[in-house]
């Protein structure tokens, strides 16, 4: 699966910003997705994660309400709509795949890894 992650940018603390992660090489349908995000001089953590069905999703407490994703199976495209969006926010963000249900929280869970995208927020 080759996945490739949207240009993010610079957004206002209150603000929001749309991530899309376009996917290719594999029946769309069968895996399962997630968002991690990075900071400067931090591990990589989970922020976000949708089944293969699109019927379940699970997020990282700091962002649930704050953040949704979804999935359009037509266009093999994974989104992160993120609203409200926080100076804490700022960060490289990282699409990545699984074959199967999905909803794991940990790097390892996942296989395959798109480059990531910056996204600041300034206060």
């Amino acid at each position: 699966v080759q996945l490739q992650a949207s240009r993010g940018g610079l957004v206002q603390a209150g603000g929001s910003l749309r991530l899309s992660c376009a996917a290719s090489g594999r029946t769309f349908s069968s895996c399962a997705f997630t968002w991690f995000r990075q900071a400067p001089g931090t591990e990589r953590e989970f922020v976000a994660a949708i089944s293969s069905t699109g019927g379940s999703t699970y997020y990282e407490d700091s962002v649930a309400g704050r953040f949704t994703i979804s999935r359009d199976n037509a266009k093999n495209t994974v989104y992160l709509q993120m609203n409200s969006l926080k100076p804490e926010d700022t960060a490289v963000y990282y699409c990545a795949a699984v074959v199967g249900f999905g909803l794991g929280s940990q790097i390892t869970d996942y296989d395959y890894w798109g480059k990531g995208t910056l996204v600041t927020v300034s206060s």
